[in-house]
């Protein structure tokens, strides 16, 4: 039993640090102690108080993917650290907490992470620099997965070489195949709004099993000494998978979720939207939005796109990868840390070609989302 009184599980935010590890989907640290723990909240924050013969023990759950989260923790004295998925952390909160351990009596780290490419800084700057002891988990590893899930997993997996290795042989591979391999973690997320801005609009998909996401888009322009450049600012989103949480809801629940969302936005940003753009699939969402009062409209799928030689939703992959290119295409950290880009930053590092060149249809939600909202922003201000 360590004698240190305060530890840390840190998360992409919060939320994730609770779900993760404090819950745990009835396994977590809260259930393990029933009867003997209970949340609470101090001078440093939320976290479960545990009551043990040693003394009491709080377990502390922050978020710390912004260059600013190690402020949460600054001036703490923490006995361990769990970092869940330690690849999608800034790398100063990552730092930080190995430097509030110094004083431990009995240090201990913990982490856990989606397998990245072998040349991620957190296995160059952290794993290769600390005294580090791997262990290999794969899929067969994760108890909540029934046989039926595995089988429909592995059917879908190993159709793509990247995925099987990644996803179900739990390896670390060179991702070759990812479609938006410009996206830089540090060049494309920004902690405010780049520009003045002249528009706000949504983008969406939709499904039961499949992820329902919702982004919430501001048009900005900076001048540029010739005119105006305009920046495609993604500032909140709202994201839930029905197999991914268990928890498969209505369109008519996830209508009226979204417009808390959009009223969130309008409230939080102060601008009013001009659209709601939906996929054009999603007949039954939309109909579900005008009855919560919310005008949505057909998204540009890409469907009848037509660009040379290229058609169809290569033309939305091409514009989506020029404005990131160009670092015209933005994730904009919202405030609070609420309807972060979670998802989008886990689904963009897996979006991948197959084998004869076509986009994998898998971990692509927020993928096409964000493709929905490049072509509006092509066709109002680019032109082409």
């Amino acid at each position: 039993m360590t004698p240190d009184s305060n530890h840390l599980v840190v998360a992409y935010n919060q939320e994730q640090a609770f779900r993760l590890f404090i819950d745990g989907d009835g396994t977590g640290l809260m259930h393990i102690f029933s009867g003997l723990s209970e949340i609470r909240h101090d001078e440093h924050g939320d976290h479960l108080l545990v009551r043990m013969p040693s003394g009491d023990k709080r377990v502390y759950y922050k978020g710390g993917a912004k260059a600013n989260s190690r402020g949460a923790i600054t001036g703490m004295s923490l006995g361990s650290v769990v970092f869940c998925e330690i690849n999608l952390l800034h790398m100063d909160m990552i730092q930080e907490c190995f430097r509030r351990t110094f004083a431990a009596k009995m240090r201990y780290h913990l982490a856990d992470l989606n397998p990245p490419a072998p040349n991620d800084p957190v296995i160059s700057d952290v794993f290769d620099v600390q005294d580090t002891r791997w262990t290999h988990w794969d899929i067969n590893d994760n108890p909540i997965l029934t046989p039926e899930r595995k089988k429909e997993l592995h059917d879908t997996l190993i159709k793509n070489p990247y995925l099987y290795h990644r996803d179900w042989l739990g390896e670390r591979v060179l991702p070759e195949g990812v479609i938006y391999a410009m996206f830089d973690m540090h060049e494309n997320i920004k902690d405010a709004i780049v520009g003045e801005p002249i528009e706000m609009f949504f983008a969406g998909d939709a499904g039961q099993g499949d992820a329902t996401t919702l982004s919430c888009n501001i048009v900005t322009q900076v001048p540029d000494g010739q005119g105006f450049k305009t920046y495609l600012n993604r500032v909140a989103n709202y994201y839930h998978s029905g197999n991914e949480t268990g928890q498969v809801k209505a369109m008519s629940e996830y209508a009226r979720e979204l417009k808390v969302f959009i009223d969130w936005c309008r409230k939080t940003f102060n601008l009013y939207y001009n659209h709601v753009l939906i996929d054009p699939a999603a007949r039954s969402l939309r109909e579900e939005l005008r009855l919560v009062g919310i005008d949505a409209e057909k998204a540009n799928n890409n469907s009848k796109d037509i660009k040379g030689s290229t058609k169809g939703i290569e033309v939305g992959i091409e514009r989506m990868q020029s404005l990131i290119a160009e670092r015209r295409f933005l994730l904009v950290n919202p405030p609070n840390g609420k309807y972060d880009h979670y998802h989008f930053i886990k689904e963009i590092g897996l979006y991948v070609r197959d084998d004869n060149g076509k986009p994998v249809d898998a971990n692509n939600h927020a993928m096409d989302e964000a493709r929905y909202s490049v072509n509006y922003f092509y066709r109002h201000y680019v032109g082409v």
